[in-house]
């Protein structure tokens, strides 16, 4: 059963969130890939041992968890819940007071294409999403999605075998409030798979100290012929 959380166990939570270092080592953990600690405090704008200290309370808060290999401890987000969370509360930030911060290239990279935790986000994340509404293949609501026979075709065609994509105890198609465009583009399994294949498919990268993507030239071809997408054609520099 659900643990039932209490008023104090949630500004627990969120005191936890609202310490500038931690917030930005959860953000950096967004693009769903592993971390060390002082990759992590690089990220968090803090010391080495401060870090350590940092990711101490979270851990202990099951809001990240952490795996030795070798030397080195590697911390990532503890769940998809976390991300989403996470998320969530960026949705209600980039609605909040404007503080007049110019907008540099990292913005306008990560409101075309990155990672949320390990779904797409971003333009390229809401318009697959669009895509695979207009054309029938899912059936999304502001929470929930469902996957119709017609989209487990066009994904099996696309590559993906749902049956076989892991994770069965989490939910096949969800709809995650994207902060920067104010829709929904597709989390659970469904947005797992899909985020896996452009990468397998070389259709993105990583941005170098970021959770953007760069779309590539193979990626805005596939884009626009198995997707339909042309509004993200243009080169990532354009």
């Amino acid at each position: 059963m659900t643990n039932m959380v209490s008023g104090i166990t949630l500004a627990e939570i969120a005191s936890l969130m609202g310490d500038v270092a931690r917030a930005n080592i959860l953000s950096a953990l967004m693009d769903g890939r592993a971390l060390t600690a002082s990759e992590l405090a690089w990220h968090g704008g803090v010391g080495a041992s401060t870090a350590s200290g940092h990711l101490a309370r979270l851990a202990e808060a099951n809001l990240v968890t952490v795996a030795r290999q070798g030397r080195h401890r590697y911390y990532r987000l503890a769940s998809p819940e976390v991300a989403q969370a996470i998320e969530a509360l960026m949705a209600v930030a980039s609605s909040g007071p404007k503080r007049h911060r110019p907008v540099g290239p990292r913005d306008v990279a990560l409101r075309r294409a990155r990672t949320c935790y390990d779904h797409l986000a971003g333009r390229l994340g809401t318009a697959i999403a669009d895509a695979l509404v207009e054309r029938r293949h899912i059936v999304l609501s502001d929470e929930a999605g469902a996957l119709t026979e017609d989209g487990r075709r066009f994904l099996c065609d696309f590559g993906i075998d749902l049956d076989r994509s892991g994770a069965r105890g989490r939910a096949l198609c969800r709809a995650c409030l994207d902060w920067s465009e104010r829709r929904p583009h597709l989390a659970g399994r469904l947005g797992a798979a899909l985020c896996r294949r452009v990468f397998e498919l070389g259709w993105v990268e990583r941005i170098k100290d970021s959770r953007a993507l760069s779309i590539t030239a193979a990626g805005r071809e596939g884009l626009c012929t198995t997707f339909g997408i042309t509004e993200l054609s243009r080169a990532d520099g354009d």
